[in-house]
């Protein structure tokens, strides 16, 4: 049952921050990307009781922000308004903004307030509540790398690194869990933080990734899917803003350069029982029985996800032999090569790290098909097979659909996805995905002409 804020916590919280002015609605649309309007304080009691009204079609929407008008939520009735309310506990302050400016959530509703199929969350929110009659809880985390580049682009049109704040330096060497680019980056990382935590979200590791200027935020895990994926949905807009601050942008892009590691959202998740007993804690560090079965599951329906995890033709880029970027359904423990990892460490901490997705999939939908999968494996005791021994890529030749058309087309034939995501949400998803792929696919980029021009 959706929850809706109630208007006099957003009060008291508004008491407390007697310096804000204007609060941003946000509205995250299928690319996880932040749609809404700014209104001033005074208009929240308003919007609390009636609802902020925007377009349903904020999810056709491709990434450049033009409606996919094929999904029937443009012009064809008539670019209609839908009900949009707060989401409890996502008024926060916007410190990159500067003090007189907050942000909140919202979902989309229809006119009774039943929830809009349309709306990412409320898909995950649908998934969530099959583990109840199961007697048990999912346990969530996301992790989030990223890229910080310079604001100015190659001759070319490309993204370059920044210059290194402290040395004036343009890296392009990979080091990872390099101290010194911790300390170039310092200043930046250090805001980054402060904001997280005037959010208050539940950062933790922050650690300098494989890319120059690449880095890896982790989120702690909680109890409620549907707040970790409101965390990520919120340290996604922050990075990208503190970024600003400091002369450089921030970029979740999965692949800006061809030959740096990409960028990937790994999601950590693990079940609890109504005492609160993680049921994949095991002595043995490949986990409980429902932990292999849980695996089961994501290994039966990796293809079927693909085109939620890889959502535009950039994260096809991504997938790379040895990039640790999983190109097979495999399953290991403490293996980054590997698509689900059981990561080392106590046995009441086993859990399962879904390491398929770049960093531009939207989080509520990557967290509803892991969840979908962990719910089949569980349910029909599905077996993710033997555990993958040594290097992931040797020996082991790629099966996951490697192409944005192959992707979606397996989307579209795919049961399961029906079943987890709606069959009008997963057919509305696909629409908007396959009408960018066909613009997208409809420009002649420059390399055309430099492998094309003269040869053909």
């Amino acid at each position: 049952m959706p929850q809706f804020a109630d208007f006099a916590q957003t009060r008291a919280w508004l008491d407390r921050h007697a310096q804000i002015r204007f609060v941003d609605l946000l509205l995250a649309d299928q690319m996880g990307i932040p749609r809404g309007k700014r209104v001033t304080v005074d208009e929240l009691d308003r919007v609390h009781r009636d609802g902020l009204l925007l377009p349903a079609s904020m999810f056709a929407l491709d990434v450049l922000g033009g409606t996919v008008q094929s999904t029937g939520l443009g012009f064809d009735e008539g670019d209609a308004d839908r009900v949009c309310l707060p989401v409890p506990a996502t008024l926060v302050p916007v410190p990159w903004l500067g003090e007189q400016v907050a942000q909140m959530q919202v979902t989309m509703f229809d006119h009774d307030r039943s929830p809009f199929f349309g709306d990412p969350r409320h898909v995950l929110e649908a998934v969530v509540t099959r583990f109840a009659p199961l007697g048990l809880k999912p346990v969530m985390a996301v992790e989030l790398e990223f890229y910080l580049v310079d604001r100015e682009r190659t001759a070319t049109g490309h993204a370059q690194p920044p210059r290194q704040p402290l040395t004036g330096r343009r890296e392009y060497k990979t080091q990872i869990n390099s101290m010194q680019d911790m300390n170039e980056y310092s200043a930046v990382l250090a805001a980054i933080d402060a904001a997280a935590r005037s959010q208050e979200l539940p950062t933790g590791t922050v650690l300098a990734e494989y890319g120059p200027g690449q880095f890896e935020v982790n989120l702690h895990h909680v109890d409620d899917p549907l707040l970790a994926c409101d965390h990520a949905i919120r340290l996604k807009r922050l990075v990208k803003g503190v970024a600003l601050q400091f002369g450089m942008e921030a970029t979740f892009m999965p692949k800006p350069y061809r030959d740096q590691a990409g960028s990937g959202a790994h999601l950590h998740a693990s079940l609890v029982d109504v005492q609160g007993r993680n049921v994949f804690a095991s002595e043995d560090p490949a986990g409980s029985e429902r932990l292999r079965h849980a695996i089961g599951g994501l290994v039966a329906t990796m293809n079927d996800g693909m085109a939620v995890c890889a959502p535009t033709a950039n994260s096809y880029r991504r997938f790379r032999t040895e990039a640790y970027v999983p190109l097979n359904p495999s399953w290991s423990v403490n293996n980054r090569g590997v698509a689900f990892r059981v990561p080392h460490g106590p046995p009441d901490s086993r859990r399962v790290e879904h390491r398929v997705a770049g960093a531009d999939a939207n989080p509520y939908l990557l967290a509803a098909i892991v969840l979908g999968g962990v719910h089949l494996g569980l349910t029909q005791q599905l077996d993710p097979g033997p555990v993958l021994a040594g290097n992931a890529y040797r020996d082991n030749t790629p099966s996951i659909p490697l192409s944005w058309p192959e992707a979606l087309a397996v989307f579209e034939h795919s049961a399961f996805v029906r079943d987890c995501l709606g069959e009008r949400f997963a057919r509305l998803y696909a629409q908007t995905r396959r009408g960018e792929m066909i613009d997208f696919c409809s420009h002649v980029p420059a390399l055309d002409y430099d492998w094309y021009l003269t040869t053909s």
